[in-house]
């Protein structure tokens, strides 16, 4: 069985519209040159079975892409892969002969064999969206937990209502939290709550389904005093993974959270791809993804819209890849805050690539308070990122003051060095396209910039560059120019 050749070619007739760069994205990508060179060598039907899964990636991510980021003048890509992919006999034809084995990933098909399913139902849980379950769904995960090999805690299609409640750890096998169904918090602010659901002490956890965390936010957002006070009480943050290794989770979503959407805390090797984390623009404090103290995190093909951060990256975290992003509306892809608390440590080595951000307050941001703690922030690249409609499109802020007024003690300790900026481009709704306030105490150090160009959205206004204590260089294209 092959892939027929004429539903990739859409696709190629559709990427001549788009070959300046201006919609970005997943739509082009330099790891997808080799899979749209092969469609055009290939005849009538294409059967190599990795080329096949290639472009039926290729074709997913678009396909997601455009229906929901692209304008109208380009619908053509649109109409083509949901309608003939997908959407049409013909269609799901081609995709029923795509192998199962070349759909699923040889590491989760290996790890359903001969796996045992812990059906919440048959612990007496009750899909009508008011009863709690959470004695129903922590029984099942504790047999779950204590079988040897591969487990499966199973939530069928339906809605379950479900109290604060720990998924605890060490379990003795592969553990799958499979959701079909929806979960649902309960509605208000429960204050004294850190989190909704949480996972601790867990290696090789697979989190999947297409299931939906609903936090409920809307009945408890009110209720945040964080706008007016640094040391508020917070909401419970809707899930939060504690010193889990060597696991993944893939096409879930998260709506209205609380707080914080996803939490990651003394985390190893988690691979994050296919997310959807939502809340409107005014919720408060909903960033999408949150770590600390973890290292080797990747997050690739989400799209997250949230009232603050889309991704917060904390003290004493590395190694973190962001990749295929869609952010917005919220406030960026943040390295920060830092320099807080004491006790703090390094940040280093972090890459965000081939990211797009719409309406954001903040593109991507590096920031810290003004206090004696010291650490370094370093080994930061960016890379292939379209901005759209971005108030602050590049910012480093070694004055972060949210909320004034704050308790500035001394210039910010917090040693910022070894950042790239490459061919990052789009549209700035301010005059300051690139801000970069560094500490008079610890200037940033070896600050790379590559092919910058932005545009101010919506008018012909010049750009501005606004800088202090920065020690870089600059390569390529400029605009707005640079400023050190």
């Amino acid at each position: 069985m092959g892939y027929n050749r004429f539903l990739c070619e859409c696709f190629l007739d559709g990427l001549a519209l788009i070959q300046d760069r201006r919609y970005a994205g997943v739509m082009i990508q330099t790891d997808n040159i080799e899979v749209i060179k092969a469609i055009q060598d290939s005849s009538s039907t294409i059967s190599n079975p990795t080329l096949i899964r290639q472009i039926h990636q290729l074709l997913t991510n678009v396909e997601l892409w455009v229906l929901q980021h692209i304008p109208k003048e380009i619908n053509k890509i649109t109409d083509c892969i949901a309608k003939m992919v997908f959407n049409t006999r013909q269609g799901l034809k081609v995709f029923k002969e795509i192998p199962k084995k070349v759909l699923i990933s040889s590491s989760d098909a290996k790890a359903t064999q001969g796996a045992r399913t812990f059906n919440i139902k048959s612990y007496g849980a009750i899909a009508d969206g008011r009863t709690d379950n959470r004695k129903a769904f922590l029984r099942a995960w504790m047999d779950a937990c204590d079988q040897k090999g591969v487990s499966i805690v199973y939530i069928p299609k339906g809605v379950y209502m479900l109290g604060s409640v720990e998924f605890a750890g060490p379990c003795r096998g592969v553990t799958m939290f499979f959701m079909k169904g929806d979960l649902r918090a309960p509605r208000g602010a429960f204050l004294n709550v850190e989190t909704w659901l949480g996972f601790r002490y867990v290696d090789n956890l697979i989190m999947k389904g297409g299931g939906t965390f609903d936090g409920q936010g809307q009945s408890a957002w009110p209720f945040n005093q964080c706008h007016k006070n640094n040391n508020c009480q917070t909401l419970p943050i809707s899930v939060k993974f504690d010193f889990v290794t060597n696991s993944r989770i893939k096409s879930i979503r998260s709506i209205h959270s609380k707080n914080a959407h996803f939490s990651f805390f003394g985390c190893t090797n988690i691979n994050i791809s296919n997310v959807e984390l939502l809340a409107p623009d005014y919720s408060p404090n909903t960033d999408g993804i949150k770590m600390g103290s973890s290292s080797n995190i990747r997050i690739s093909y989400s799209k997250i819209s949230t009232g603050d951060d889309c991704i917060a990256i904390l003290s004493d975290t590395s190694n973190i890849d962001i990749s295929n992003v869609y952010c917005g509306p919220g406030h960026g892809i943040s390295i920060g805050s830092l320099g807080k608390y004491t006790n703090e440590k390094n940040v280093n080595g972090v890459s965000v690539r081939k990211c797009t951000l719409n309406g954001t307050d903040n593109g991507i941001r590096i920031k810290s308070w003004e206090s004696p703690i010291s650490i370094t922030a370093s080994n930061f690249l960016f890379q292939d990122i379209f901005m759209y409609n971005v108030r602050n499109p590049i910012i480093i802020d070694q004055t972060y003051c949210p909320h004034p007024p704050c308790n500035r003690q001394t210039a910010s300790h917090v040693q910022i060095r070894d950042v790239t900026y490459r061919n990052i481009f789009g549209t700035s709704s301010s005059e300051i396209a690139v801000s970069m306030q560094c500490s008079k105490k610890f200037p940033c150090k070896n600050i790379v910039m590559t092919d910058i160009k932005f545009g101010h959205h919506g008018t012909k206004k010049s750009l501005k560059s606004y800088c202090s204590y920065v020690n870089g260089r600059f390569f390529g294209r400029q605009y707005p120019p640079p400023c050190f």
